[in-house]
């Protein structure tokens, strides 16, 4: 068990993660910033004009995107690095593994 551990320990793909990781989170919690920016755009655009503003409704769905992309990597469901190793909004393109049934 202990040399399982070390073995883990020693893995470099693991510590790269867990680097990138940090930085994602970081990345997200500005990412959630801007997202309640656009909230708050869209709601006086709403209010202003009786209608959702169709860039900020697409620069919403973006960002919401995004930080979907950002939330499955950080919960080990991708391997694919989100933007900007990736592509921007790459939702076709993200596999999500089955979920694993752990209790047997």
């Amino acid at each position: 068990m202990d040399e399982q551990i070390n073995y883990n320990l020693k893995q470099l793909s693991t510590w790269k993660r867990i680097f990138f990781m940090l930085i994602f989170a970081a990345i997200g919690g500005l990412v959630r910033m801007l997202l309640w920016a656009v909230i708050i755009l869209q709601v006086a655009s709403t209010l202003l004009t009786g209608k959702a503003n169709v860039n900020i409704l697409n620069f919403g769905r973006s960002l919401s995107i995004y930080t979907y992309h950002i939330l499955l990597f950080l919960t080990f469901n991708t391997e694919t690095l989100p933007f900007p190793f990736s592509d921007w909004n790459m939702t076709a393109e993200l596999q999500l593994p089955e979920a694993k049934n752990s209790a047997k």
